[in-house]
């Protein structure tokens, strides 16, 4: 039976250190982010914050709730191992979706503060990053509106990330090395 773990968390949490640690420890990774970002991309959009989710809310509500999670299976299909990460899991709808294709499935969430966050984003400057605080409480604002407080509130494993990336990375390592035996 095939093993999918997902990851869930609010942006600027860790969920991006957590997939490299999966990667290091051979498992290879799914990123719900990417489906989004490749549909920007294929609507030949600019990719900013304010693109990545007009274009995810847009495919929810065109194709309903689990629209990008139903998009994701297909990636997941494609990669022919006993174990995969899905990054960036949002709401309870796209963790009922895995759990019926993939009744083994398990959700570890990491949480991190607002200031934490912010300051991690702001510092990373990826394209889809918000620069300034006003964006940044939108993106909180929306990325909850997709119910992933309630995703986070369903998790197997809570991560609390506020301390170093060391702490972070012994903690993932533990818990996939749990998951995976």
């Amino acid at each position: 039976m095939r093993k999918v773990i997902g990851l869930v968390g609010m942006p600027g949490s860790g969920k991006t250190l957590a997939v490299n640690i999966a990667k290091k420890m051979g498992i290879p990774v799914v990123a719900m982010g990417d489906v989004v970002r490749d549909e920007v991309k294929m609507r030949g959009l600019e990719e900013t914050p304010y693109s990545v989710g007009k274009v995810s809310m847009g495919l929810r509500k065109e194709e309903g709730e689990q629209a990008v999670a139903i998009r994701t299976l297909n990636k997941i299909e494609r990669e022919k191992t006993p174990v995969i990460l899905v990054e960036g899991i949002r709401s309870l709808e796209e963790i009922e979706l895995f759990k019926k294709h993939y009744p083994d499935f398990t959700l570890i969430a990491i949480h991190s503060s607002p200031k934490t966050r912010f300051k991690r984003l702001y510092e990373r400057q990826r394209l889809d990053d918000t620069k300034d605080l006003k964006t940044f409480q939108e993106r909180d604002a929306r990325e909850l509106n997709y119910g992933i407080g309630s995703a986070i509130a369903q998790a197997d494993y809570l991560i609390v990330n506020e301390g170093s990336e060391k702490k972070l990375i012994k903690n993932m390592e533990k818990i996939l090395e749990e998951i995976t035996k």
